[in-house]
């Protein structure tokens, strides 16, 4: 995805985990952080406390969405994703994309990765890896300040 691209249509994922979501365009009251993870990512669990810090923050504007692809068979234990989610205190909804579906739409192959959309469903911002979240953090104040 580019920057200025709308959010992709997605399917079903494998399951949710912490109850399903709408899709981005289908609710235009808030912001959307799409954030790519796995299970076997020693990068996306040391990012976790931020990115739960930020889910706190603006939960009032932002909806945090996180998929979680499987990089290793591991990965596609769904208890472990649940164990995972539960340790590190992931109350937001987990898209579960064992297909690969929504990983495909986006044409993401790097986790942890963070897809930041406006109201509109457009993309304004993207990030890979699990440091220099503060630069999240900053676009999406940024985001939320050129809402009218």
């Amino acid at each position: 995805m580019k920057i200025g691209d709308h959010f992709p249509k997605w399917s079903a994922p494998t399951m949710w985990i912490n109850g399903e979501v709408k899709q981005p365009d289908e609710r235009r009251d808030r912001l959307t952080l799409l954030h790519f993870w796995s299970v076997s990512c020693y990068f996306c669990k040391r990012a976790l406390p931020e990115l739960n810090q930020y889910r706190e923050l603006y939960k009032d504007i932002l909806t945090i969405i996180s998929v979680h692809i499987p990089r290793t068979e591991h990965d596609l234990d769904i208890e472990s994703i649940k164990k995972t989610a539960e340790q590190y205190n992931m109350t937001q909804s987990i898209y579960v994309d064992h297909d690969f579906q929504l990983a495909k739409a986006f044409s993401n192959e790097y986790v942890p990765s963070y897809y930041l959309f406006d109201k509109k469903g457009t993309l304004r911002y993207y990030q890979a890896g699990g440091t220099n979240l503060k630069m999240l953090d900053t676009r999406i104040s940024r985001v939320i300040k050129d809402i009218p």
